[in-house]
């Protein structure tokens, strides 16, 4: 038990301070677990209305990257965090250029592109 307190106290933490993680990675897994069940639930039976699924299952994926961020890279509203939350805006940011971006350009491809019966003529 010495070497227990030991080896908790060199590495900073106390032995209430792993019990208090252990219980927060565990809520966050059955958080996790349990919007994943609740996703698999909406896209394979008629408990939502149909062109409602897509939807819920943005909204269960919205809450699953929440809990992923506050249960698993301890994300908050701390004032040691802000660094952090910067990051992660800023990561928001690009990726939401990116996909924008291409959603953009590949609409404007579509919308110049030939319709097929004008293809099959060039090709004659």
């Amino acid at each position: 038990m010495a070497e227990l307190s030991e080896q908790n106290s060199a590495s900073g933490e106390s032995a209430s301070g792993a019990a208090e993680s252990f219980a927060a990675y565990t809520a966050g897994l059955a958080f996790a677990l349990l919007l994943t069940g609740a996703s698999f639930l909406v896209s394979q039976t008629s408990l939502l209305w149909a062109p409602g699924v897509a939807a819920g299952l943005a909204v269960l994926a919205i809450a699953q990257m929440g809990v992923h961020l506050v249960f698993f890279l301890h994300i908050g509203t701390g004032s040691d965090n802000t660094n952090t939350v910067l990051a992660l805006a800023f990561g928001v940011l690009v990726v939401t250029l990116v996909v924008s971006g291409s959603l953009w350009i590949m609409a404007n491809l579509n919308a110049n592109m030939l319709p097929p019966s004008a293809i099959m003529e060039m090709q004659r």
